[in-house]
Order: structure tokens, then sequence, then C-alpha cells
């Protein structure tokens, strides 16, 4: 009797979220189930249930449904959900002819469409008895990878006969995703030219949640420190900020848009900007940081701005994410019973 072929193997691509459509209907419940979660925001249930409900989904939406239109692709999708695709797919044809194993790739979002546990549904479906789970934040946050743990666990409580689950935390100075930042801002500059100042903007968190032991940002300077060195960038070329702040509370600092003021006042002429912490170029980079953040640079006397791309589906991209994934998949294969 022969014995059996070993199930295949399955890889989630994690990434945060993104609506379903740029219309404040679509953004509003997006942000309620965003904006619900007690990772993200850490304030009381009933004030914030208050908060959000009567000053927030009623007005937000629809500002920010204007900002998603701006970036939305004329293939009727968000550039997030695109490129996590897009992702999936090159992770798939990479791994597919690195190992013998039948394997399933696919992304899935921890709020939003796909949604993780519609994912994992759909692999168990197929026969995956064994999911290697990527969670697309390089460093780890108790505000964006947790969430992916969280979702896990909780899809998990409905399984019977679970699968073999792997996360892999974070990869915030993984050789492999270092040298793709390295060769991403060498190539922009190869083609632009170079810049007074590079800066590394990282999506903000909140100070207490930092004061309280989240590693984020001693993460994010440490992704920032490995690439400024490799690039040979002296200490007054290169700066460390956070952007994307939300309420009143004190955030992380330095903040991005009060960096870039300050410079340009100072009479920095020239920033380039890349933002490590996306894996996705998103509504955050692509509205946030190309176009909001070089208007206040140059409305506050700047003479030149520049958005570096994320390293979204870049070969050497996707090469790490085959890099981290391919030994634990390696590893189960040989425990059942492949070779």
């Amino acid at each position: 009797m022969k014995p059996a072929r070993p199930a295949p193997l399955g890889v989630v691509l994690a990434n945060l979220g993104t609506p379903d459509a740029p219309t404040p209907e679509a953004v509003r419940r997006y942000l309620r189930q965003f904006l619900s979660d007690s990772r993200v925001i850490e304030i009381p249930p009933l004030l914030w249930k208050i908060i959000l409900n009567l000053f927030i989904l009623p007005f937000r939406p629809k500002r920010v449904a204007k900002l998603y239109a701006s970036i939305w692709e004329k293939s009727g999708d968000s550039p997030m959900r695109r490129i996590l695709r897009d992702q999936a797919a090159a992770v798939q044809q990479r791994l597919s002819g690195a190992l013998p194993a039948e394997i399933r790739v696919e992304g899935a979002m921890t709020y939003g469409n796909p949604s993780l546990p519609s994912v994992l549904d759909k692999l168990r479906g197929e026969g995956v008895e064994n999911i290697v789970i990527l969670p697309l934040f390089p460093q780890y946050s108790a505000t964006s990878t947790a969430p992916v743990y969280d979702a896990v666990q909780r899809w998990s409580a409905t399984q019977r006969n679970l699968p073999g689950l792997s996360i892999i935390k974070d990869y915030f100075a993984h050789p492999g995703y270092i040298a793709a930042l390295v060769a991403s801002i060498r190539e922009f500059r190869a083609v632009h030219g170079s810049s007074d100042k590079l800066l590394f903007s990282f999506h903000g968190i909140p100070q207490p949640y930092a004061d309280k032991g989240d590693p984020y940002p001693k993460r994010c300077r440490c992704t920032a420190a490995h690439v400024a060195q490799q690039l040979g960038l002296g200490e007054d070329e290169w700066a460390i900020a956070f952007q994307s702040r939300f309420g009143k509370q004190e955030w992380v600092k330095p903040y991005t848009d009060v960096l870039l003021g300050e410079w340009a006042r100072a009479g920095v002429g020239s920033v380039q900007v890349v933002s490590p912490a996306f894996s996705a170029d998103c509504l955050e980079t692509l509205e946030e940081l190309a176009i909001q953040n070089a208007e206040l640079f140059l409305h506050a006397g700047g003479r030149s701005y520049a958005y570096i791309p994320g390293l979204n589906t870049r070969e050497d991209h996707v090469g790490m994410m085959v890099d981290l994934v391919r030994p634990m998949l390696e590893g189960v294969w040989r425990g059942q019973g492949g070779e």
C-alpha cells in the first residue's frame, strides 16, 4: 500500500486592510471594524463607543472616501489589495518552483476583504493541513501585527480539526529586507539624483503604547539605521520620523509633517522620503506622503520633494518573503513524509 501523498501547504500574506470601495458607506464599514479593535484604540470601551459612533463615523468617512478616491485604481480596486494579490501570486510562483510540495498562497486582510478567517476557511477547504502566516508588517507592533494573532486565535476557536499554524512575528532587520530597501533607494537616486535629506517615515503609534512596552519604535529605528549604514549616509543626511497620527494624544516623535516644515524653514532644499513600514503602497504613502507632505514641504520653502515607492512586488522583496516562509514549509513537508 502506497503512503498517502502529503497534503498541500498554505501560505497567507496578511496586510492591514482597505475599504471595498472609495465611498463613504464602504469607508464607514471599514473604519468601524478597524477602530473598534481594542489593540488599535486603547480607550475605555464605553467612552470610545460614544466617541466613535457620535463624532467619528458620522463625519470622517466622507472626507476619507475622497482621499481614497484620489488613489483608487482604474481597475476598480485599491492599490493595497491589488498589490497584495500580486505579491501572493509572485510568492506562489517562486515557491512552486522551489519545493516539490503543492503550495497555495493567499493574501488576506486583518480588516476588510478578503478577511483572514475567510482565507483560512478557503485553504482548509482545499485540504491544506499546515499554514504559514506572514504578517506584512516589517516592524512588530501590538497595533498591527498582534491583531493578526488575535484573528487567528478567534478563527481557531471555531475549528474542530485545527491545521498546523505558524506566524512569523516580523523581519525588521532581515538581510533580504534591508537589501531590498537599499536597492530601491539606490535605483531611485540613480534616476532622480540624491537629495539633501533622506527621511525614513514610519506609521506612528501613540507614545503611551510605546511606554507600555510596544517595541515598534525601536524596531523602526533599527531598520532605518541598517539602511542608512549600508547607503553610507552621514548623520546629517538622514532622519527618522513618524506619520499618520490620529486624535489629540501624544504620538511617537518626531512627527513627519512637523519635521518636514522645520527642514524647509531651515533651508533644506530637497528631500526624498521612504516609508519602510509599508510593504505595499496605500493611502498613507500615495496620498499622505506623496501628496499632502509634498505640498507642506514645498509651501514651507523647500524646492524639491520626492516619495520613493514602496517595495511592493519588487523581485527582491518577493524573494525576501520566500526566504522567510520556505524553511518553515520545508520542515512541515519533511514531517509529512515529503521528499
